[in-house]
């Protein structure tokens, strides 16, 4: 009778071992075993648990550090590329894609095989054989067909395949596990993987793959790659601020006078928010006030040098499912209800449109600085040179800006749809207290030219543009261009020069205006409307300014 119990106890001994020695699919995709609370509280649809039992025998697994994982792709090491659409604002769908990057000179055709790339050379040399892996070879051998071997066709956890159109051209198993949960998908060289995140627990999470390869009849580990993602209750959102004649849209500087446009970029890759009515509250942090708008894009212009701190929040209604009801009181009979009650007005009709309240907020700091705001360009002049004339034409530009005294001028010539560019110049400015300057360039014989100047100088850019008619100089002018010249002047004396040049339609010599009270206080707009009530036909006054001899300029 002991011999009988010895007996039995063996079998059952050798019943539970198998049992023992079955993988789990965490063991098998993660390095760290997931509490049982995210097991229960955090179901994916359509996703199992990883306790699960893994056909290793089918699916070998390797661990870290085993030499056969350097031999499990031929021609070379592959590489497994896994990223996200994250962070997700929780409700939303998030989306993981897989791309496998192949040995240089390997590719996947059109039937999912891996073949080498035509003239192309790899490492080792070119291959006599045009495939790396053959697997429509394999099929057509009755391994991978309609025969005895359907048995193979299965996943780890032994569900089989989904025989949908073009399944045997796939030849790649994805893995994917979060959570305490995994999925499992055939494809090809690339994957996509999108998870509802209503179910999900805020924060960042980590997201693991594993990739096995069709090796007849079984498969083959390839590689193991992971990411973080982000669960989110605040939508996330960014404001792209930008500004005309600001030189460095990233740097939160800004320019004083000038409207900033602020746009708001909501990501929102699955459109989970495009049922939403989304509202904007904006505070520029300047004393206006609070702006509310359901427009993403807003303009506001700073009108004070200084630093600012500007607020904004994005509350979006996201339709969703109500709550479950609370707990109601027994109906009271028609006896207890006091006299002139209807029972029916003590029942709370259920509200199916309900929704919830999601926000998302951003804060940046902005610099608001003195800047170059506009740039023009008043007079087109032809350079006349006595004989022997040179070999390409001159012109002069006497160029006004607003704003701060510039440190750089930059011209670009080119063909007159302004598409082709013949040619770039850049020369430092030098000038006085007023934005006035004459740029002098050289242009490749007669035509017409566009031609675009800036302005800069640390923090903006001004533009302007201009159509050039270059007058002929006769036969023989060669093609080509130079560099040209710039002349910086500092004073009111070459405004006078150019109103003369106006006038007499030829280059006079001046004189610097005399010191006045008045002239100098009104600025550059009330001294050009000055001179031209002065010059021009509606004043017959002998102008007192041009005092000297003609002369060149």
């Amino acid at each position: 009778m002991e011999c009988l119990y010895s007996f039995l106890g063996f079998l059952l001994l050798a019943t539970r071992l198998p049992l023992d020695a079955t993988k789990q699919f965490h063991e098998v995709l993660s390095n760290e075993r997931t509490s049982s609370y995210m097991r229960e509280h955090n179901h994916l649809n359509g996703w199992s648990s990883d306790e699960n039992d893994w056909n290793e025998e089918l699916y070998p697994v390797w661990k870290r550090g085993d030499p056969r994982w350097k031999m499990s792709w031929k021609g070379g090491h592959m590489q497994v590329n896994l990223t996200s659409d994250s962070p997700a604002l929780v409700g939303s769908n998030i989306t993981f894609t897989v791309k496998l990057v192949f040995p240089r000179c390997q590719k996947e055709d059109a039937d999912g095989n891996i073949v080498y790339e035509k003239n192309c050379r790899n490492d080792t040399g070119p291959s006599p054989d045009p495939y790396v892996y053959n697997w429509t070879a394999w099929t057509e051998d009755g391994d991978w067909g309609n025969g005895t071997n359907q048995r193979h066709h299965v996943f780890p956890d032994g569900r089989p395949f989904p025989h949908h159109h073009g399944w045997r051209k796939m030849n790649f198993v994805y893995m994917f596990h979060t959570l305490g949960q995994y999925f499992q998908k055939l494809g090809r060289c690339s994957v996509n993987v999108s998870v509802n995140t209503t179910n999900m627990t805020l924060g960042p999470q980590l997201m693991e793959v594993t990739v096995y390869r069709r090796h007849r009849w079984s498969y083959v580990p390839m590689a193991k790659v992971k990411t973080v993602y982000v669960v989110t209750d605040q939508i996330p959102l960014f404001v792209n601020m930008s500004q005309k004649n600001d030189r460095n849209l990233s740097d939160e500087t800004f320019l004083r006078g000038l409207p900033i446009t602020f746009n708001v970029l909501i990501h929102d890759p699955s459109h989970f928010l495009n049922e939403s009515a989304i509202h904007y509250k904006w505070n520029f942090g300047d004393g206006t006030g609070l702006f509310a708008s359901n427009n993403h894009t807003l303009n506001h212009t700073y009108v004070l040098n200084g630093t600012y701190s500007f607020n904004l929040t994005v509350q979006a209604a996201v339709p969703g499912p109500c709550p479950s009801p609370t707990p109601r009181p027994p109906k009271p009979t028609r006896s207890s209800l006091p006299a002139g009650d209807n029972p029916l007005e003590l029942w709370e009709t259920l509200d199916e449109n309900c929704q919830i309240n999601r926000y998302g907020y951003f804060k940046a700091t902005i610099t608001i600085v003195d800047g170059i705001l506009e740039v023009n360009i008043i007079q087109m002049t032809d350079v006349q040179i006595p004989p022997p004339q040179p070999d390409n034409s001159l012109m002069d530009f006497v160029v006004t800006c607003q704003g701060i005294i510039p440190k750089e001028v930059c011209t670009v010539i080119s063909d007159p749809t302004c598409q082709i560019a013949q040619g770039t110049f850049c020369n430092p400015v030098d000038v006085g207290d007023m934005c006035l300057l004459t740029v002098r360039r050289a242009f490749n014989g007669s035509g017409t030219y566009c031609m675009n100047l800036t302005l800069g100088d640390d923090v903006s850019l001004a533009l302007t543009s201009t159509l050039v008619s270059v007058p002929g100089r006769g036969p023989g002018s060669p093609s080509r261009m130079v560099n040209g010249v710039l002349v910086s002047v500092g004073s009111l004396a070459i405004l006078v020069a150019v109103i003369a040049l106006l006038v007499y339609k030829k280059h006079k010599e001046y004189k610097p205006v005399e010191n006045s009270t008045g002239i100098k206080d009104k600025g550059l707009n009330a001294f050009l409307n000055h001179a031209k009530a002065k010059f021009f036909s509606g004043s017959r006054e002998k102008d007192p300014l041009l005092k000297n001899s003609p002369g060149n300029l």
